[in-house]
Formats: structure tokens, sequence, C-alpha cells
């Protein structure tokens, strides 16, 4: 498939890096190269944007992107954003609106209860992906049989982190015909099969690190990996860094 600016994202996440290793979850690198964007976004210039006032005072933002929203240098525009949407939540869910509002209590629990179902960037980084893995579908159907390019990167990766899997596994079956279908879920399985086969044995090493008869042999050189096994096992299963 000719490279465009549709697939050149795709495959900077599935290319090697400078150093010429593959690692971690390519979709997880994907989601946190829209993440980061999006946030910048919101935090530059679009803040002053009515419209994308319009979408934070009405959807917020969750625990983790707030977190990553403060790691932003400009703290004025998230307290700016703060303040109309606290204005918000205040007029929505506090404010007296007649003689009766103290008599239903279970619409204003349900009011507040949707406060953390909604995250502007979460709706952002979802449309993102959604577009993207189309791009990554059609770039491992339209992969040439005589020269194949795409397929073998695939294979190649580390690992993708077990809800990527759930998700792309998913998608596969109405973004794939019949006959890619089953090549692509093979593919897909084998690359995750293995690595949690090689975690397992890691973790299972690092518990048995602790054994007396073992003393000092987990902190060589050697035992990285398996020193490294807990949280690569938590960001294996979560598909988030251990920060």
């Amino acid at each position: 498939m000719r490279e465009s600016l549709l697939t050149i994202p795709i495959n900077e996440v599935f290319e090697p890096n400078e150093e010429g290793e593959i690692c971690g979850c390519p979709f997880c690198k994907m989601r946190n190269t829209v993440e980061q964007h999006i946030c910048e976004y919101i935090m530059g210039a679009a803040m002053m944007e009515p419209d994308v006032r319009l979408e934070t005072n009405k959807l917020g933002f969750c625990h983790r992107h707030f977190l990553d929203l403060l790691k932003q240098s400009n703290r004025l525009s998230l307290g700016l954003m703060l303040n109309s949407y606290l204005s918000g939540v205040r007029k929505d869910i506090f404010a007296k609106k007649g003689l009766l509002s103290a008599l239903k209590p279970d619409k204003r629990t349900k009011k507040a209860a949707q406060i953390e179902e909604t995250c502007f960037v979460c709706s952002k980084v979802n449309w993102g992906m959604e577009h993207m893995v189309k791009t990554f579908f059609v770039m491992f159907k339209d992969d040439s049989q005589t020269a194949p390019k795409f397929r073998p990167l695939l294979q190649s990766q580390e690992f993708i982190c077990m809800p990527h899997y759930a998700w792309i596994r998913e998608k596969a079956h109405s973004a794939l015909d019949k006959s890619t279908l089953p090549v692509f879920l093979n593919v897909l399985d084998e690359l995750v099969g293995n690595y949690i086969e090689t975690l397992n044995v890691d973790v299972d090493g690092f518990c048995n690190s602790f054994d007396y008869r073992n003393a000092g042999k987990l902190h060589t050189k050697e035992m990285e990996h398996v020193r490294t096994s807990v949280n690569r096992s938590i960001t294996f299963l979560t598909g988030r860094e251990v920060e």
C-alpha cells in the first residue's frame, strides 16, 4: 500500500525506534500520541474557542486526563476551563429551579453520577483511534502478497496489550473479509499468546527469586527481564505504563 498522510502515523508506531528496537504496544503508542496532541491543543489557543469551551463544559475530564492536563505548562488555561465547568455543574445540579426541585433527588443523583462518565479528551481520542484503526486494517488487507511489508511488521511487535488486543480483535470482524480475517486473527493471537507466555515465565522467576537459595540473583544484569516483569505485566494487562 502506497504511503500517504493516513498511513504514515501508523507506520511510525509500528516501525523500530531510533535505536532500531521495537518496544511496547503500537496501539498504546498510537493512543498516547493522539492524547498528547489533544491535550496540547485544548491547553493552547483552542481553550478560548467557543465551540471547544462548550464541549469541555459539557463533558469535563476523567481523572487520567486531568493528570495529563496538569503536566502541561499552562495552568491558567486549565483553571479557566475548570472555572466555567464548575459553574456549569453548580447550575445544572445544585441551583434551585423551583419549589419541587428538592423532591427529585434521583434526577440530581443521576446527573452527579454522569460527571465521571464523560471526558472531552477521551471522546476525541476515541474518535481519532477509530479512524486510525480503519487505516490499520486497510494496510493489513492491502499488503502485497508478492512483497509483503506491513504484515511482517505487525508480527515483529513486542506485544499488544490486552485492552487493545480485545479492541482490535472485535473490530477485525467487521473490517476484514472472510479470507483475510483468519490470517489476521492467527497473527494477533500468536503475537499476544507468545508474549503472555514469556511474561508468565518472567513473573514466576521473579517470585522464585525471593527464595533464599536465589539470594542476589535478581539484581544481576541477566535478570533484568525478570526484575521488570511485574511492571511489564501491569502495562500489558492495563495498556498503561507504570509511573
